[in-house]
């Protein structure tokens, strides 16, 4: 059967990958003392399911684990999974509509007590929740019931066949959270509950000594870690603050710190740190994607609180298509790559570059066009009636306000893609916001990403595993940040196109790799190409900071660049 070719074709590389070790290196816990982390967009929260800023996430990695995790080749490894189910062993039903997971035995979280199904249920339950505004729904799309089948036993059940049901407590951005801590937390409670939120009980190598949210994190060795003699190093700082370039000087320069993740930074102002010689910089090509997100909706201060950037007004200038092209047909991509990335980035039109398999071949946008995108905003009836540059259309001038997050390479960008959008007669306001407080999430704060209170804004984005299912079902209708979900939801730009969320569920059921190939392209296309909802400018690899000192790292790009901190080790 086709609908099975997926699940068959996998069965094999999930249940023989191996997972990273640090051969060699064994000893007592806590041997090697503290380990320096910079992670220069300071995160805010500890918990991923009310963020879905990457800062916040990876520092979560640390203390609260999935089932199966993704390792550094994208094969599917398990966790707290005795195994990953399949339907070669029986975990995956032969017509693919439920998965079963056995958890390990003698798992126990941070505070000692036994880790059951229970605590998957509930994780599931509360993500699922429909006020909670879940940052990592779509993880759960599709899911019908989820058991707990006995003590060690869970059973997920899918409203249709999934031939790729690793959704739920798979990756990074799906960990479990224990049921005992966030029991009174479900719903609009969620954002509420700080002390679960700041210090979350976990199974992973670490446990969280004291959080000051946007500044520091101090973890401790876990004592009831399963793998006898780690964590290596006894504690943990992970500072946040600060910019892509003195992180990166605080490895590769200064040797402060052992390791800063995303070096945002020119190739030549990385080398030359290199050279120092107290570290070195490691890079690795998955799917991260530096774009730009149209807003669809009205973010104006002057609409009512409950309906500013909400799906209740829609965007007075980007509604029409015809706009959203134009900004993106005179923007040169190749000039920003090399301003910006140089070898660690490669110009691209699509919302999954990677893994090749997946990756559309539209390469339209490549071509700069600033007089095709003139003639496209005049076509749209935007003209430059008294000669100041800027086009105007029923009294409405062509102005936006273009936001991101503060960095040296991102303001570059901002830069001269405001010099392009003049040249087609569009004025453009720059707005440029701390990276702990833009990715943050806290629904009280006007300046995150997800709640949107710009025309156009810029940032990078990724997705675990190799399979974009769930990044591409983020775009669901009523997905979208809103006052009644904490202004958490993944659909960012409040897209809505039920022909769209048919496909989300046709992907959901296809197995045939070739035909799920070709559908994800169809809905890359669909977002890029067909409607200019996601403006894609450069694949980025991610680039990191390590010291020499510092032994047992394994760069991820298909997960979180903390997964295996627990194996990281001291080598002098």
């Amino acid at each position: 059967m086709k609908l099975k070719t997926l699940m068959l074709g996998a069965a094999a590389s999930f249940a023989l990958a191996p997972m990273a070790m640090a051969d060699g290196h064994e000893g007592e816990r806590g041997r090697d003392g503290e380990v320096k982390i910079l992670y220069w967009q300071a995160p805010s929260i500890l918990n991923p399911f009310l963020s879905g800023g990457t800062k916040d996430i990876e520092a979560s990695s640390l203390v609260l684990e999935p089932l199966a995790r993704y390792n550094e080749t994208g094969e599917m490894v398990p966790f707290l999974a005795e195994e990953v189910p399949t339907v070669a062993n029986g975990g995956v039903s032969e017509d693919l509509t439920t998965i079963t997971w056995k958890i390990k035995e003698g798992l126990v979280w941070s505070d000692g007590t036994p880790v059951t199904s229970a605590d998957v249920k509930f994780t599931a339950e509360y993500c699922m929740h429909p006020e909670g505004g879940c940052a990592q729904g779509a993880f759960f799309d599709g899911v019908e019931n989820v058991e707990a089948v006995d003590d060690l036993t869970v059973k997920v059940t899918f409203n249709q066949p999934k031939p790729n049901p690793y959704g739920p407590f798979v990756g990074g951005q799906s960990p479990i959270i224990q049921a005992a801590q966030f029991a009174d937390c479900l719903g609009a409670k969620a954002p509420e509950c700080t002390d679960a939120n700041y210090n979350p009980v976990g199974t992973g190598p670490f446990k969280v000594a004291e959080f000051k949210p946007n500044d520091v994190i101090q973890y401790e060795a876990n004592e009831n870690y399963r793998e006898e003699g780690k964590p290596a190093f006894a504690t943990v700082t992970l500072k946040g603050g600060g910019d892509a370039n003195s992180a990166g000087r605080a490895v590769l320069e200064t040797g402060e710190f052992d390791y800063a993740w995303n070096l945002q930074l020119a190739p030549d102002v990385i080398a030359k740190m290199e050279a120092a010689g107290y570290g070195k910089a490691i890079t690795g090509f998955g799917p991260l994607l530096e774009r730009i997100e149209m807003n669809l909706t009205n973010p104006s201060p002057d609409l009512p609180a409950e309906t500013r950037s909400t799906v209740a007004e829609p965007h007075p200038i980007l509604s029409d298509v015809k706009v959203r092209k134009a900004l993106s047909m005179a923007i040169d991509r190749e000039l920003l790559t090399e301003v910006g990335y140089g070898k660690a980035g490669a110009p691209t039109c699509n919302l999954v570059p990677a893994p090749a398999i997946y990756a559309s071949d539209n390469t339209d946008c490549l071509t700069q066009d600033i007089e095709g995108a003139k003639a496209l905003l005049e076509e749209a009836g935007w003209t430059d009636s008294n000669g100041d540059g800027v086009r105007e259309k029923d009294g409405m001038k062509l102005s936006l306000l273009y936001q991101t997050s503060t960095n040296a390479v991102r303001q570059d960008f901002q830069a001269l893609i405001k010099d392009w959008w003049s040249q087609i007669g569009v004025e453009t306001e720059l707005r440029n916001l701390d990276g702990s407080v833009f990715f943050g999430g806290d629904p009280g704060s006007p300046d995150t990403f997800q709640k949107f209170y710009a025309d156009v804004e810029m940032y990078a984005n990724t997705f675990n595993g190799t399979d974009p299912q769930q990044y591409l079902a983020a775009y669901r209708c009523g997905g979208e940040p809103k006052p009644s979900s904490q202004w958490q939801g993944e659909n960012i730009n409040r897209f809505c196109d039920p022909a769209y969320d048919a496909m989300i569920d046709e992907l959901g059921r296809t197995g045939d790799l070739d035909e799920r190939s070709a559908l994800a392209k169809k809905m890359n296309d669909v977002l890029t190409k067909d409607t200019y909802t996601i403006v894609p400018l450069v694949n980025r690899a991610r680039v990191s900071a390590k010291a020499n000192s510092l032994g047992g790292v394994v760069l991820n790009v298909w997960d979180s660049e903390l997964w295996n901190v627990g194996d990281w080790y001291r080598t002098k």
